[in-house]
C-alpha cells in the first residue's frame, strides 16, 4: 500500500509510538532530508518508499538461507519477492558490519537521487526496530566478479560483451562525476560492486562509502580510508586524498581485470613479483599486450579494440593523478580510434609497493 508524502518525523519515533500513529502502513514515502541533518542542503526534495519490516520478512521467507544471494561489507543480501510479484534484492545491515548507520544514510541519500541505466536502482528502505534494510532492483546475473574470475562462467562473456560492460561501467562513473545532480565519488569501484542484469548490462552498486561534492569541488582529504586493496589509488591509500581520479584509477584496474580474467594481485612473472598492473605495463612496454587477453575471448576479440582498451586501462592507473584522464576522455578514447598518449608507470605495480592486494575491504583510522 502506498500513501502520500508524510512530512513528519514520525518514522524516527520509537516503534511503540510510531505504530500508534501509523498503524500497518506497509509502504510509505519519507522526506529524505530528515535522514541526516548534514545533508539538508542537498536533500530537501528527496523521497523514498519506506517498507514495513513485516513486508520484508514475508518477501524473504524470514531471511531464509535459501534466499541468500551473497554477503558484503554491509551484510547479507537476500532475494525477495514482493506481494505484487516483483523480484527484489534486499541488503540487511549486519550488527557486526564494519559499515554502520553513516554508510546506510550515505547509500540512501546518494543512490536514491541518481537515475542512470548503469546504476543499480534503489526501490526503498526499511528502518524499524533495530533493522536497517535497503531494497534494490533484482539483478539476475549477480556480480561481474562471478563471471570474469571463474573458469567456467568466464566462457559466457565473449569480447563484445566484455567491451560493452567496460563501456557501460565507464558511462555510469561519468554520470556520477559529471552529469548527476550531485557530484559523486564512489570510492569503491570493483568487480563485485558491478551487478549484471538479465541482459548482462552492468550496474554500479554499493554507495555506502561514496562522497558527494558541491560547486567546483573536485577532491578532498580524509583520515578514514575505506575501500578495497587492489583497486585503491596510491594517493588515497597512502595519504587519504581522493578525487574523481581515484575512481578513474579503480576503473582502470577493472578494465584490465575484465580483459585478462585475473585479479589485481601479485604473481611471479619471469622472476619478478608483479601484480596485474605491473604485468600489463610490462607487456605494453614490450609490445606484447595481446598476451594479457583471457584465453576464452581470444577467438571473439577485435584486436584493435582490445589493444585500445588495455592502453586506456593503463592510462587510468598511472601513478600521478594528474596524468590520468577524466572519465569523459576515457569514454571518448574507448569508443574512437584516436592517437593515445604513452602510458606512464602505474601505481602499486610491484609486490613491495603493496600492503595487501586482495579482494578485501578495509577501514583505516588515524589519530588526529
Amino acid at each position: 500500500m502506498m500513501l502520500g508524502k508524510i512530512f513528519t518525523l514520525g518514522w524516527l519515533l520509537p516503534s511503540s509510538i510510531r505504530k500508534k500513529r501509523y498503524p500497518k502502513l506497509g509502504k510509505r514515502e519519507i522526506p529524505g532530508h530528515i535522514l541526516d541533518r548534514d545533508h539538508t542542503n542537498h536533500e530537501k526534495d528527496f523521497e523514498l518508499p519506506l517498507f514495513e519490516l513485516s513486508t520484508i520478512i514475508k518477501a524473504t521467507n524470514n531471511f531464509s538461507d535459501g534466499n541468500e544471494l551473497g554477503q558484503g561489507g554491509f551484510g547479507l543480501v537476500y532475494k525477495g519477492l514482493l506481494e505484487e510479484g516483483q523480484e527484489v534484492a534486499i541488503k540487511r545491515l549486519s550488527k557486526t558490519s564494519a559499515q554502520g548507520p553513516d554508510e546506510f544514510k550515505t547509500e540512501v541519500i546518494c543512490i536514491a537521487k541518481l537515475q542512470h541505466r548503469n546504476l543499480v536502482r534503489l526501490l526503498g528502505c526499511c528502518i524499524e526496530e533495530a533493522e536497517k534494510i535497503l531494497i534494490y532492483e533484482y539483478m539476475a546475473n549477480k556480480s561481474l566478479d562471478l563471471f570474469i574470475f571463474d573458469r567456467e562462467n568466464s566462457k559466457v562473456l565473449d569480447w563484445p560483451k566484455r567491451f560493452s560492460i567496460i563501456q557501460g561501467i565507464g558511462r555510469g562513473i561519468l554520470y556520477l562525476h559529471q552529469d548527476s545532480r550531485l557530484r559523486i565519488i564512489h570510492r569503491d569501484i570493483k568487480a563485485s560492486n558491478i551487478l549484471l542484469d538479465a541482459d548482462m548490462n552492468p550496474k554500479i552498486s554499493d554507495f555506502g562509502t561514496a562522497r558527494s561534492f558541491g560547486g567546483n569541488e573536485t577532491e578532498a582529504n580524509t583520515c578514514r580510508i575505506v575501500g578495497t586493496h587492489g583497486y585503491m589509488s596510491p594517493e588515497y591509500a597512502g595519504d587519504g586524498l581522493f578525487s574523481v581520479k581515484s575512481d578513474v584509477y579503480s576503473f582502470g584496474v577493472l578494465v584490465l581485470e575484465t580483459i585478462s580474467g585475473k585479479r589485481n594481485r601479485p604473481f611471479l612473472h619471469q622472476g619478478c613479483h608483479l601484480n596485474l598492473l605491473g604485468h600489463a605495463w610490462k607487456l605494453y612496454k614490450e609490445g606484447r599486450e595481446l598476451e594479457l587477453v583471457n584465453s576464452h575471448i581470444v577467438n571473439s576479440c577485435h584486436p584493435l579494440e582490445v589493444l585500445r582498451s588495455i592502453h586506456v586501462g593503463l592510462l587510468c592507473v598511472q601513478q600521478c593523478p594528474d596524468d590520468r584522464p577524466d572519465m569523459s576522455t576515457v569514454i571518448f578514447m574507448l569508443g574512437n580510434e584516436v592517437v593515445l598518449p604513452e602510458a606512464k608507470q602505474p601505481g602499486f605495480f610491484l609486490e613491495s609497493n603493496i600492503v595487501v592486494n586482495a579482494e578485501m575491504s578495509i577501514t583505516l583510522l588515524e589519530a588526529r
